[in-house]
């Protein structure tokens, strides 16, 4: 009798023992690395506000997993990030990395996804070379080269022969430099100087007075998400647009979320990207509407749809695979996804895990009594254009 009760006690035990990790299988877990403080502040709030909005839109609950969102903030520091994806591996036992808002943090934490096997969607990040840190990596951002080709191919044809390329000295801003160049070149133009700002604590100031003495048709910028507004502010203080020097770049220079603040003086800039807060499918009015509606009127800009184009590929890849066969199972499924974005149609690279999509050609203009960014032209789908070297 003794021995009798002991067993059920045992078998009791057992069961209870079993529940948190049975719970545990049940749930599904997205770590996302994102600078929520720090310089790129803007973008780690902005994919943290994608993320949720697309969890509210479309449940909490795929194929029988409970979807769990867990956001930590690295501050943009490389050796931060790479902690926190150990600890979220190891600790957190997370089936997907996703975030990234910088080259060097994405970078950091490539070796992390190999050896966990786990998928590692990159949001943000933008140096064409990422995806070749690990063959976990996708990524549902853009390149820098598929935004800068595309510009130095409409400059030349528009009056536009001479340009200064003003970078962070960083990965993307080598790559925007280097393919921006290359392609003006190619197309008949001249980049007399190329000049590079520190990526921490940088100061426009000197690099613009030598821009102004320099006498370009125009200055090509590149700048991380969030600094768009400081140079935009300089540009004008120093009379640049007076003396005939145009402002052109990629899309980070007119960063929706800071575009309002930037005034009537970036009315006319044009720069090349993948995604406009205006670009006028029926999904994007539908996507800003419902973002500005959940975050006080907040405008979602370039860094939002990275991140609401993430979670549709982590969510999607755990329908196909039906939660089952681990890292390898979600990376094949994420492979290859062709939809509808708010920003318009893309896909997922087979090959080379990489995002293709449209790039427009856009100029500040005011309408409906704000700033935006109009598109007047486009480029259908667009390759990294640094995967053919």
């Amino acid at each position: 009798m003794k021995r009798r009760h002991l067993t059920a006690l045992a078998l009791a035990t057992s069961v209870l023992l079993a529940q948190p990790a049975l719970a545990q299988d049940n749930v599904f877990k997205i770590g996302l690395i994102l600078p929520m403080t720090g310089q790129q502040a803007t973008t780690g709030r902005q994919i943290e506000a994608a993320a949720k909005l697309w969890m509210a839109q479309n449940g909490d609950t795929v194929a029988g997993k409970k979807v769990q969102l867990i956001v930590k903030d690295d501050t943009s520091l490389p050796d931060v990030t790479r902690r926190l994806a150990q600890e979220l591996v190891v600790n957190d036992k997370v089936n997907v990395l996703a975030g990234f808002g910088i080259t060097p943090s994405a970078m950091a934490v490539g070796p992390i996804a190999t050896q966990s096997k786990t998928p590692m969607v990159v949001m943000a990040a933008a140096t064409s070379s990422i995806t070749e840190a690990s063959p976990y990596i996708v990524r549902t951002s853009f390149t820098l080269p598929q935004a800068s080709v595309a510009l130095a191919d409409w400059a030349p044809k528009n009056g536009i022969k001479r340009v200064v390329t003003l970078v962070s000295d960083y990965g993307p801003g080598i790559d925007a430099e280097r393919f921006f160049k290359d392609r003006m070149l190619f197309n008949g133009g001249q980049v007399p100087e190329s000049l590079r700002v520190p990526l921490r604590n940088p100061d426009f100031a000197p690099f613009l007075q030598k821009v102004r003495d320099l006498k370009p048709d125009a200055l090509f910028v590149f700048v991380p998400s969030g600094a768009g507004a400081a140079v935009m502010k300089q540009f004008l203080e120093r009379g640049m647009d007076k003396v005939g020097i145009k402002l052109i770049g990629t899309g980070d220079v007119t960063d929706d979320d800071q575009l309002n603040d930037m005034g009537d003086g970036a009315i006319g800039v044009v720069t090349s990207h993948h995604y406009s807060a205006y670009h006028p499918s029926a999904m994007n009015k539908k996507f800003v509407a419902e973002f500005g509606k959940a975050n006080k009127g907040m405008r979602p800009n370039f860094m939002a749809v990275g991140g609401y184009d993430g979670m549709r590929v982590i969510y999607e890849a755990l329908k196909v695979s039906k939660g089952q066969g681990g890292g390898d199972a979600l990376l094949a499924a994420m492979k290859g996804q062709i939809f509808e974005s708010p920003r318009g149609p893309m896909f997922i690279d087979a090959q080379t895990r990489d995002v293709v999509q449209n790039i427009y050609l856009r100029r500040v203009e005011r309408k409906e009594g704000q700033l935006h960014n109009v598109e007047f032209d486009v480029v259908k789908d667009v390759k990294d254009p640094g995967k053919a070297r």
